[in-house]
């Protein structure tokens, strides 16, 4: 086990951020999903010893969350979501500062500095200050950064945001490259769920607070429900009530696609039942198989 977290619970004064979670991380690359304001980035942020919490044990690598937060950092690389640059230092220069802020020899990190930039494909650019770079350049700097110092672990908090899909691309093969041959586990929190459903093999979904799922990835999506797409005509509005009072989920897609997770004591049929007694058409019915975005919208109740 990688790391793990028991009842754990922090506040930001009255506000709730962390309510009793419970977390195992194991091997590999481990996708951290949830809406804004689910708690996400505090959980990295105690992971990574940055906060204590209120209540609860944790520990990253067999080291105490709260009482040995410099041997977590020591072994443990972060990229955040933010920028967090010095401008007027060039690319090699900064990455090295980071390699000795881990606890590096000042020449080991300058030698481990060029070969990551010449991983992430900053070779060329190594030299040039930081402000200068493009928001793709500076994602992989902060890659670059984060595995200089040969990690354990990495924690990736949206790793691929602004970036267009050929920038998404590269970044994604390279945290795959990462996870299954530079044996570095991965922690990615993001909120573009296609990119953890093809870089992932396990997932943990926060929801205000609280852990709401945590497994396998091809297990979690095995859910208990059926799911269906539908298409109405007519108010359907009492007739999508009556769909929430039996039992079945709601999630109103794209292309006015209604998702109807059915749970498995119902029979379809009560779909068109409902839908005769409120007078609505169903004009499209198909069942369909379960993504990530399917899990995402039961667990976490987006409707």
């Amino acid at each position: 086990m990688i790391a793990d977290v028991k009842n754990l619970t922090f506040s930001y004064g009255e506000i709730l951020a962390l309510d009793n979670v419970e977390m195992e991380l194991h091997k590999g690359a481990v996708g951290l999903l949830g809406p804004n304001g689910a708690g996400k980035s505090t959980l990295i942020r105690i992971l990574l010893g940055f906060l204590t919490p209120d209540h609860g044990t944790g520990h990253v690598l067999g080291y105490d969350i709260q009482n040995q937060q410099q041997l977590i950092r020591k072994y443990v690389g972060y990229m955040p979501e933010d920028d967090c640059f010095i401008p007027g230092m060039d690319g090699v220069t900064f990455t090295s500062f980071l390699g000795e802020l881990s606890g590096m020899p000042k020449q080991e990190a300058m030698k481990r500095a060029h070969e990551v930039l010449f991983y992430v494909g900053l070779e060329e650019s190594r030299y040039r200050n930081v402000e200068t770079y493009s928001s793709g350049m500076k994602q992989r700097l902060k890659l670059a950064q984060a595995i200089v110092h040969d990690p354990q672990l990495i924690f990736l908090d949206e790793p691929t945001s602004g970036l267009d899909p050929s920038g998404r691309k590269e970044i994604l093969d390279l945290i795959l490259d990462i996870s299954s041959k530079r044996n570095i586990n991965v922690l990615i929190s993001s909120h573009i769920l296609p990119d953890i459903e093809s870089s992932c093999s396990h997932v943990m979904i926060l929801s205000e607070g609280k852990m709401a799922a945590q497994g396998s990835l091809s297990e979690l999506k095995q859910i208990d429900y059926s799911l269906y797409e539908i298409r109405t005509y007519g108010d359907d509005k009492e007739f999508l009530n009556k769909l929430k009072k039996m039992g079945c989920k709601i999630d109103l897609a794209e292309d006015k696609v209604i998702k109807v997770f059915l749970p498995p004591e119902k029979n379809h049929l009560e779909i068109f039942k409902l839908a005769q007694e409120e007078k609505v058409q169903i004009r499209h019915f198909v069942k369909s198989q379960t993504s990530l975005d399917d899990l995402f919208a039961r667990v976490v109740g987006e409707e």
